[in-house]
């Protein structure tokens, strides 16, 4: 990474630099506060991902906040640390002190330029903070060559006035100039307009890269930032998430990605590794505790989920037709499918064959697509395991057999005396009977079937609900088993938990005896039909 005092020599033209902040102006939202472990991870996973500038805090604010400047600046290998201060000689050493560990630092510092803050925030005259710049900045710039200034509340700054002290900064060592849309009250035209005066106006303006730092109190913050980069601005100050005070910043994944994808209308590059921006809103996410909204642009749940059938459709045949980019460049694994009731059968079928239902047959997926259509307008969410037990029910219809089926239960169960089944299951027609003893009547219950039908599956779920209140109430079973890769879940309900139980398990093992040999009807299959006719013919 190169260094900020040799960006002015940089022959790259459309080269944008990304500041960080969502250590600092990131942590400002109510309820964010982030750990000093919290924020040396995230600075790990910000360094990786490429992000020029971070501002890891405002070292005058607190001991924590100086802390955590301190130690991410020790951490950071590529990026440059910055810590804020105001315009204060005791604010400036403190972000000196923070940050001296590093080979290379900025030192952010800034003051209200607007009438409105410089009367009620300040009570200083326009040529009092003047003054200051001229003092702070040139106290700044002895302890770093890579200075920044910003203009508070600058988008309701007077031009001429912003103009003559962006000049002084630049006179007096700052080497970036960042104008603030403090209160997120700008539009875009707007924005440009302030950059494009500035880069005509200010005679020094070329010894600086001008920079953004847009809030989002209108909704308009990354296309305030990407206006002032096409304007001429050079730096983009934002959050991962876009977290920040009130209504949040721009968000980093939105500026980078909105500038990757339509490269051809805004051609600027950063050094942002973006399939790493996946992780890196998760980190955040996690450290402050504000969940990512589902539908948030780049890094939402749903930023590469399709459930209308029309949608999935059109993705099926070609994913360019409603996706710009794809999941992969920005970390996620891939395009999903979300099952619902807006789904169609294209989707449906292909849902199936992801899950390994390559060869079912038409009447399967017809009546599984049936069944589908009915949950989706029940359930909200439909998992996979959902559409898994109505196929896995749909084969059970089409081969009109179960493998096997309990004939009778008996259980003894109490204290002092160990826990016993007593079991008589028809096993593809042969009627075999079992007693065995376990630690619980369930496990004793699970120990018969195995002793009747050999078999090797790992049990991962067993859970039991009751459907209505009472000691009478029906007991609904659940049970998930797997074998080599594949699931399957079984459900049965009765007023004996005990039965429902067998039930639930046997109704598993029966889908997975079917999965094994779901193409066309196999060996077990045949053995099932065999014995059913057999019997029915009395041989």
């Amino acid at each position: 990474m190169i260094s900020m005092h040799k960006i002015n020599k940089m022959t790259d033209k459309n080269r944008v630099y990304i500041f960080d902040t969502t250590m600092r102006d990131g942590e400002q939202s109510p309820g964010a506060s982030m750990s000093l472990e919290e924020k040396i991870q995230i600075a790990r996973v910000f360094d990786e991902l490429g992000i020029d500038i971070i501002e890891a805090g405002f070292p005058i604010a607190s001991p924590g906040d100086f802390e955590a400047v301190t130690e991410v600046s020790k951490v950071l290998k590529n990026s440059i640390p910055a810590g804020l201060s105001r315009h204060s000689k005791k604010d400036i050493d403190r972000c000196y002190e923070a940050l001296k560990h590093a080979p290379r630092f900025r030192i952010h510092t800034f003051i209200s330029t607007s009438p409105l803050h410089m009367k009620h925030k300040l009570n200083k005259s326009s040529e009092e903070v003047y003054e200051s710049i001229k003092e702070h900045v040139t106290y700044a710039r002895k302890f770093t060559d890579d200075v920044e200034w910003s203009c508070e509340d600058g988008t309701r700054t007077d031009m001429d006035y912003m103009c003559k002290t962006v000049e002084l900064a630049i006179k007096c060592g700052a080497k970036t100039i960042n104008i603030p849309d403090t209160v997120g009250y700008t539009v875009p035209s707007e924005f440009t307009k302030i950059i494009n005066t500035l880069m005509n106006k200010v005679p020094n303006i070329d010894k600086a890269i001008l920079s953004t730092h847009c809030h989002n109190d209108l909704g308009l913050a990354v296309a305030n930032s990407l206006a002032g980069v096409q304007a001429g601005a050079r730096q983009i100050e934002c959050t991962i998430n876009g977290i920040g005070e009130r209504a949040g910043n721009a968000a980093l994944e939105e500026v980078v990605m909105a500038m990757k994808t339509r490269n051809d209308l805004m051609p600027y590059k950063t050094g942002i590794n973006t399939t790493l921006l996946s992780k890196a809103s998760k980190v955040v996410s996690n450290a402050t505790g504000f969940p990512v909204q589902f539908n948030k642009a780049i890094v939402g749940k749903n930023a590469f989920a399709h459930e209308s059938g029309i949608h999935q459709d059109g993705m099926l045949k070609n994913r360019n037709t409603y996706e710009i980019m794809t999941p992969e460049s920005v970390g996620v694994k891939q395009t999903s499918l979300v099952m619902g009731k807006h789904s169609g059968r294209h989707a449906f079928k292909d849902k199936l064959n992801t899950l390994g239902y390559v060869d079912v047959t038409d009447d399967v997926i017809e009546n599984a697509f049936g069944k589908f259509k009915v949950l989706a307008d029940k359930k909200k969410h439909i998992y996979d395991e959902d559409i898994i037990a109505l196929v896995d029910d749909s084969l059970i219809i089409d081969n009109k057999v179960n493998a096997i089926n309990l004939k009778s239960l008996k259980v003894f169960a109490g204290t002092g005396e160990p826990q016993k089944a007593e079991m008589t299951l028809d096993v593809f027609g042969d009627v075999k009977q079992a007693s065995e003893t376990g630690d619980g009547p369930v496990d004793a219950i699970f120990k018969c079937i195995k002793k009747l039908y050999p078999h090797d599956v790992n049990l991962q779920l067993y859970q039991v609900h009751a459907v209505t209140e009472g000691t009478d109430a029906q007991a609904t079973v659940s049970v998930r088993i797997e074998e080599n890769g594949k699931t399957t879940v079984g459900q049965a309900a009765d007023t004996d938990t005990l039965v429902a139980s067998a039930n639930a398990y046997l109704n598993a093992l029966n889908k997975m005896i079917i999965k094994r040999n779901k193409t066309a009807p196999g060996m077990e299959d045949v053995k099932i039909k065999n014995k059913k006719t057999e019997k029915m013919r009395g041989i």
